[in-house]
């Protein structure tokens, strides 16, 4: 039975700002929507390109009908994320904001973000059901392509921080890896990071893994397609099982805390490194105490993992379910029950944090 209301108790203030802040939410909720949207059909990129636009100029240009890009450009500038000129009714896509919409390779392009976010809202029931069973949601049962968002946004924080943060930050590696070393991905999915490896380091050789065949698949295309597939190769395996012995370079990319059994995983990739060999571990960012985390990357964070990341971890065998929050104190003391003897934070960038294992 729903409890009576007694106003005399509500702080009105109080009331009246959340009123007020979930007001904020709802259109939130529909812009990312409509950014989705913006980005599939090329509206961004068109405004970037080509500069003020009325709504017929952005249609013409980009083969959309007229009246459904009208209404999409004024919810648009009415989010703040276009201006309007209303002498000439032409909207702006300021370059500031560009960078967020329109620039792939921009460090804060957030469309692979606005396309993860799209996929999730997809899983609302499959989860749903999952709250009340305590059981996982598998990956195989996931609808869509979830991989692809997942892949697009990775994407960003790979192609800014890989080669010029994360790498680097490993003792001796960059110089491993220049003279030619074996490197290792368990849960590759599309293989971005691999095929950036092997276009900056001509010397080594990489082997990605996944148990999912779709991406496996995928990766096999993105290595082929950028000329590396001679050095690059994908195979279906899981974490616990994946072949191959003497790896220089094993890492875990966004991927530890999705695994059911993440100590028996990094026991299985302490063994098949090479003697000296190293364990990257690139984690969600994320600080050790739950109160530290209330902020705008612990809220995203938060959401996919509740959304994807438990789930999966429960639908597996053990189920540890870490979560993407987990953080460095709980990771490091996985890996320590892994066998690694020495564990050391080496890398941080807005959105990740970068662990080195050995021994």
């Amino acid at each position: 039975m729903d409890q009576p209301i007694t106003t005399a108790r509500l702080d009105e203030q109080r009331l009246e700002a959340f009123v007020g802040r979930m007001l904020g939410e709802l259109g939130a909720a529909g812009s990312i929507t409509l950014a989705r949207i913006g980005d599939r059909l090329g509206l961004y990129k068109a405004l970037h390109a080509k500069g003020p636009m009325t709504s017929a100029e952005l249609a013409a240009e980009t083969g959309c009908a007229e009246r459904y890009v009208r209404e999409w450009l004024a919810q648009q500038a009415a989010s703040d994320y276009l201006t309007y000129d209303p002498d000439t009714r032409r909207f702006t896509l300021p370059a500031e904001h560009a960078m967020v919409f329109a620039v792939e390779d921009s460090p804060v392009f957030m469309m692979g973000a606005v396309e993860l976010s799209a996929s999730i809202a997809r899983e609302a029931d499959a989860v749903m059901a999952a709250f009340r069973t305590g059981e996982g949601v598998h990956y195989d049962n996931r609808e869509g392509c979830l991989f692809c968002a997942m892949a697009r946004f990775f994407r960003t924080g790979y192609r800014n921080d890989l080669l010029t943060n994360w790498i680097p930050a490993l003792s001796g590696m960059t110089e491993r890896l220049e003279a030619g070393a074996r490197v290792a991905d368990i849960g590759c999915g599309h293989g971005l990071a691999l095929v950036m490896m092997a276009e900056a380091f001509p010397n080594s050789t990489f082997t990605g893994y996944d148990f999912h065949e779709g991406s496996v698949a995928a990766a096999r295309e993105h290595a082929a397609a950028h000329g590396v597939a001679d050095r690059v190769r994908f195979e279906v395996a899981t974490a616990k099982d994946f072949p191959g012995r003497d790896f220089d370079l094993i890492a875990f990319f966004d991927t530890l805390h999705d695994l059911g059994d993440p100590v028996g995983a990094a026991a299985h990739v302490r063994g098949a490194l090479a003697p000296g060999g190293t364990l990257m571990v690139v984690e969600p960012q994320a600080a050790d105490r739950l109160e530290d985390n209330f902020n705008p990357v612990g809220r995203l964070y938060y959401g996919g993992s509740t959304m994807i990341c438990v789930p999966a971890s429960l639908a597996q065998e053990t189920g540890r379910a870490l979560g993407a929050q987990a953080g460095a104190a709980v990771l490091t003391s996985v890996l320590h029950k892994a066998g690694f003897t020495e564990v050391k934070r080496v890398a941080d960038s807005p959105f990740n944090m970068v662990l080195e294992a050995r021994g």
